[in-house]
């Protein structure tokens, strides 16, 4: 009996601790951005830290594989802010198929977050790659440019887990051997590449975000929004399409031409018709 009673209470003990532990993430109080970032290159540059105080390390790749430039360098970056603003001018680039290996030990929910900026074509159609991950596409014929313009950030955000030796990654699942691979493939439209990249363990929802890009914010669909006005026998309310609320008429309604019932006009018509033929053929006999 007392057996049984001292396992009770070392089970209602954890499970009060993971309850607090969940609460604790719940509250911020958990592991910080930069603690859940198991793996962080910046690609083609030095070692940087962020905003967020993630650790980009300097690129392994350097001297194996691809080639790395610093042309963005002279080109501010929009959407980036001041500080990380290297993080998407220097680059790592290959004329064909690339890649980094990741170790990754522990089960769970991931993120891949990949850095990006077109800081040297100026038009659509002129570098387009896919990205693989383990052999997976996730990101299908990336076109920087026709995605956010010319020197301007954009971050690509791939989801994915690991549980029981298996990788999840958009509906897709394959035999996780402890090492995730990176691809950036080459495509018909020059060489792949990349500005930097990182894993971390957690949701998309704990992803940091760029800063709004004004010519990327959608229009407001008018003619999706409805607004509901009083009115109606009843008291009721209505929808009325908000366009319609602000429109202004061009000018006063044109009459219709076809609305007048004109069967008065066509009267007196068929009377000198009728009176005219006859004389006519009078004066045609005399």
């Amino acid at each position: 009996m007392r057996r049984v009673t001292v396992q009770l209470v070392f089970g209602l003990v954890a499970a009060v601790l993971s309850l607090l532990a969940e609460q604790c993430w719940a509250d911020g109080n958990g592991p910080s951005l930069a603690e859940r970032v198991i793996w962080a290159v910046n690609a083609g540059g030095e070692a940087h830290v962020d905003v967020h105080g993630i650790n980009f390390k300097k690129d392994p790749l350097e001297g194996k594989v691809g080639k790395a430039s610093d042309y963005g360098v002279r080109l501010p970056i929009l959407r980036s802010s001041p500080e990380d603003q290297i993080l998407y001018q220097t680059e790592r680039y290959n004329e064909d198929t690339f890649g980094y290996d990741i170790p990754i030990r522990e089960e769970g929910d991931y993120i891949l977050v990949m850095k990006y900026a077109e800081v040297y074509f100026a038009q659509s159609q002129q570098k387009v790659f896919d990205v693989r991950l383990n052999g997976h596409v996730v990101v299908k014929d990336l076109d920087i440019f026709e995605r956010v313009g010319h020197s301007t950030a954009h971050d690509e955000i791939v989801p994915f887990s690991i549980r029981r030796g298996k990788l999840s990654v958009q509906g897709e699942v394959s035999t996780f051997n402890g090492k995730l691979t990176v691809e950036f493939v080459k495509g018909y439209y020059d060489n792949p590449k990349v500005c930097a990249l990182y894993v971390m363990k957690g949701t998309l929802e704990d992803v940091p975000r760029l800063q709004p890009h004004p010519g990327l914010e959608k229009p407001e669909e008018d003619d999706e929004e409805e607004e509901e006005t009083e009115g109606g026998e009843e008291g009721g309310k209505k929808k009325v399409p908000v366009g319609s609320k602000h429109r202004v008429q061009s000018g006063p309604r044109t009459p219709n031409p076809y609305a007048a019932d004109n069967s008065s006009l066509m009267f007196p018509i068929l009377v000198a018709f009728g009176v005219f033929i006859p004389t006519l053929f009078c004066l045609c006999r005399l």
